[in-house]
Order: C-alpha cells, then sequence, then structure tokens
C-alpha cells in the first residue's frame, strides 16, 4: 500500500467545495496529502473535513475563470506549503441550449473556466513542478470528451480539450518527472446532473445502459484520483481514465 501513500504531498483541489471536488479533496487527505481548497464558492466544510481527518488545509477563494487571478492564487498557494506536489483540475460549470441558440456568453464562459483555466494553472503549477522534476497534474474529463451530448457543446468542446491538454503536456513533461492525466467520470449524481435527474424518462433510460447498473457518486472518484496521484502511476502518462461503471464499453 505504500504505492499509493500520499503522507507529506501538498495537493491543490480547484472546485473543492462540493461534488465531485471535494470528494478527491477528502479522499487525498485519506492518503495522507494536505490540501489546499480552491473555490469561487464556500469550501470551508471541505477544510473542516479534511482537518479532521489530521491533514493541513487551507481555503482560497476565487473565480478561476479570471485568468488574471491566477498567478495570485498559485502564489497563496506556494506560500502556505512551500510547494504543490499535486493539481487536481476539476473546476468547471456547465450551460444547456441547443447549439443553434447557446450564446457567445454561455460559450465563454463554459470555455474559460472548463479549459483555459485547467491549462494556465497547469503551466504555472508545471513550472515548479519541472523544476523539482516531480509532479502530478489530474484535470477531470467527462464522457463528453469522447460523445458529442444534446444542448450543451460548449462543455462537450471544452471536455475534449482538456483530453488534449493532457497528452500535448505528457508528451513535453514525462521526460521530466511531471505526470500528466485524466479522469472522465460517467453520469455522476451531483449538481451538474441535477436536471437529468429530475427528468424521470431519461433517468432511467441512461441508468438502463450502464453496466454498473447506478449512477455514480462522487466518493467512487476517490480511489481513481489517489492512483493517479500517487507512486502506483508514475509510468501513466497523457492517459485519459474513464470511471463510468462501464457506460463506454455498452
Amino acid at each position: 500500500m505504500s504505492l499509493f501513500d500520499l503522507t507529506g504531498k501538498r495537493a491543490l483541489v480547484t472546485g473543492a467545495s462540493g461534488g465531485l471536488g471535494q470528494a478527491m479533496a477528502i479522499g487525498l487527505a485519506e492518503a495522507g496529502a494536505d490540501i489546499i481548497a480552491v473555490s469561487s464558492s464556500e469550501a470551508r466544510e471541505t477544510v473542516r473535513l479534511v482537518r479532521e481527518l489530521g491533514r493541513k488545509a487551507e481555503l482560497i477563494a476565487a473565480d478561476l475563470s479570471q485568468e488574471s487571478l491566477l498567478e495570485g492564487v498559485v502564489a497563496q498557494a506556494n506560500e502556505f506549503y512551500g510547494g504543490i506536489d499535486i493539481l487536481v483540475n476539476n473546476a468547471g460549470i456547465i450551460r444547456r441550449k441547443p447549439a443553434a441558440e447557446h450564446s457567445w456568453q454561455d460559450w465563454h464562459d463554459v470555455v474559460s473556466l472548463n479549459l483555459d483555466s485547467v491549462f494556465f494553472l497547469s503551466q504555472l503549477v508545471g513550472r515548479g513542478m519541472l523544476e523539482r522534476g516531480s509532479g502530478k497534474i489530474i484535470s477531470v474529463a467527462s464522457m463528453l470528451t469522447y460523445q458529442g451530448g444534446i444542448n450543451v457543446p460548449g462543455y462537450t468542446a471544452s471536455k475534449h480539450g482538456v483530453a488534449g491538454i493532457t497528452k500535448a503536456l505528457a508528451n513535453e513533461w514525462a521526460g521530466r518527472g511531471v505526470q500528466v492525466n485524466a479522469i472522465a467520470p460517467g453520469y455522476m449524481t451531483t449538481n451538474n446532473t441535477a436536471p437529468i435527474i429530475a427528468d424521470e424518462n431519461r433517468y432511467k433510460s441512461i441508468t438502463d445502459r450502464i453496466p454498473a447498473a447506478r449512477w455514480g457518486t462522487p466518493d467512487d472518484m476517490k480511489g481513481p484520483v489517489v492512483f493517479l496521484a500517487s507512486a502506483a502511476s508514475d509510468y501513466m502518462n497523457g492517459h485519459v481514465l474513464n470511471v463510468d461503471g462501464g457506460w463506454l464499453a455498452r
């Protein structure tokens, strides 16, 4: 189990106020990591839960879609713990509207947070990792990294882009000790999927297709993120790990 031990590691997790981000932050802390929770909304609950595990936890409130704030976020994170060993790019939003009606603002808002911040945070944090010759960057992709979806063109484009960034960074950084990978969650019970869950017919049709016969929960992300953050995945580079209950295998 020492392969999965994260004791002494410093992890920055974005979108950590709840849902998948909170669960991944707690999972990393359970494996021994200290956490910096970044969120545009209240994340004190995440900090409290991490501290209850005996790990250090700090909070940075920031809207990561604002490019001008990113350098400050990374500088503050470095001040807390003296560096970042693990970056989890989880923050994201979704705007549901038919492609013919998808506004410039909706597109811009989604891509700015879901894609631009992933690249520039990875760049800023990655520089320190490259100097030390070690680090783990994990971005959250989606089933819509592979599929087109319905009424979410901006989100789909951003999640395809996450896979591309993951592979591009891995090509440049794998030989320098930094592993860059991604996790593609399947259908998870989160605030983002609440409109689908509320549609009884669509919820049933999706569930019927999932070989695991259930939707995922945020806790289902704990094991995968710990794996990709740990020495157990040191030879994995540029990979998108599907955590989907078998959705894509169907």
